[in-house]
């Protein structure tokens, strides 16, 4: 079966019988193409492990960061599982390779004021309506920017509270939607044409994409005279740290989030730690005073 046809099995079976979503298995398929392209006179049946480190140390050398090459790898080693499970094949030569570790950066958040100072936005017309609910849902629920987009009437419940999501991994967990974003939700859904279910409709009966709402965050932002990068998943970083920077309960913050590992949900602590270093630094009578020399 030739590689490409075994390619597309792959990702067949990883949107019809994992239940993936179609970004991700659109991504699988970007990284296991560029396995395919380095493959030369080699097979991927004889591929042998040397091969696949020269492949990644290729890529790495083409500006691939570390995190990235990880990830590259994982889809790969998948790949290599399931041609091992259904089509016969007896090795992986992802096995054992390990990509070059990047320093992990810090999310950018905003902080409580700037956050308020988007939000606080006058919006005159129905699409600043739609926008001012959409970007307090979003900073209110922590929702991912598809989660965001591809949300429909059936999974809001204003009366209670909370909204019902279904992240990665076909995972569904139920999240707090705060009173003003719920005001918001109300005030926008008495607008919004009713000729899809989706919360906030595009063109047709499709929902906004994600690039939409991209682009109308960036015009919001410099409409409240921000001037600093807002996109969608700073509105999603800032509610993680400015919860947990109110609570300190790391595991509601992972479940708000839809995290399977609390290692993912941890990296708001050093936010938060990198925030209380800040207020140190300010506050502190001694925390910028140089010590006296002549005095030791």
């Amino acid at each position: 079966m030739p590689a490409a046809a075994l390619l597309t099995a792959y990702l067949t079976h990883l949107g019809a019988e994992r239940g993936l979503s179609h970004h991700t298995v659109a991504a699988y398929g970007r990284d296991i193409r560029l396995l395919l392209d380095k493959l030369g006179s080699a097979t991927l049946s004889s591929l042998p492990t040397q091969d696949v480190r020269r492949m990644l140390a290729s890529l790495h050398a083409q500006g691939l960061a570390g995190k990235s090459l990880a990830r590259t790898l994982s889809a790969w080693r998948g790949f290599y599982h399931y041609l091992n499970q259904r089509h016969g094949y007896t090795h992986n030569p992802c096995e054992g390779l390990r990509a070059p570790k990047s320093p992990r950066a810090l999310p950018k958040a905003l902080s409580p004021d700037q956050t308020a100072q988007l939000l606080q936005a006058t919006a005159h017309t129905p699409l600043q309506q739609r926008d001012r609910a959409m970007f307090e849902l979003f900073y209110s629920s922590g929702l991912r920017l598809s989660e965001l987009a591809e949300l429909q009437l059936a999974q809001l419940d204003l009366a209670a509270g909370e909204v019902r999501v279904t992240g990665k991994g076909n995972k569904t967990r139920l999240v707090p939607v705060g009173s003003v974003a719920q005001h918001a939700l109300h005030d926008w859904l008495a607008l919004r044409n009713d000729n899809t279910d989706y919360v906030f409709p595009g063109r047709g009966t499709g929902h906004l994409s994600q690039r939409a709402i991209e682009l109308r965050l960036k015009q919001w932002a410099a409409r409240a005279g921000l001037e600093v990068n807002v996109h969608p998943h700073v509105l999603r970083h800032s509610f993680a740290s400015h919860v947990l920077q109110s609570s300190g309960d790391l595991r509601a913050v992972q479940e708000m989030l839809g995290h399977a590992s609390i290692s993912t949900t941890q990296i708001y602590t050093r936010l938060d730690f990198q925030h209380l270093a800040l207020a140190y630094d300010a506050a502190h009578p001694r925390a910028k005073r140089k010590p006296d020399p002549t005095k030791s």
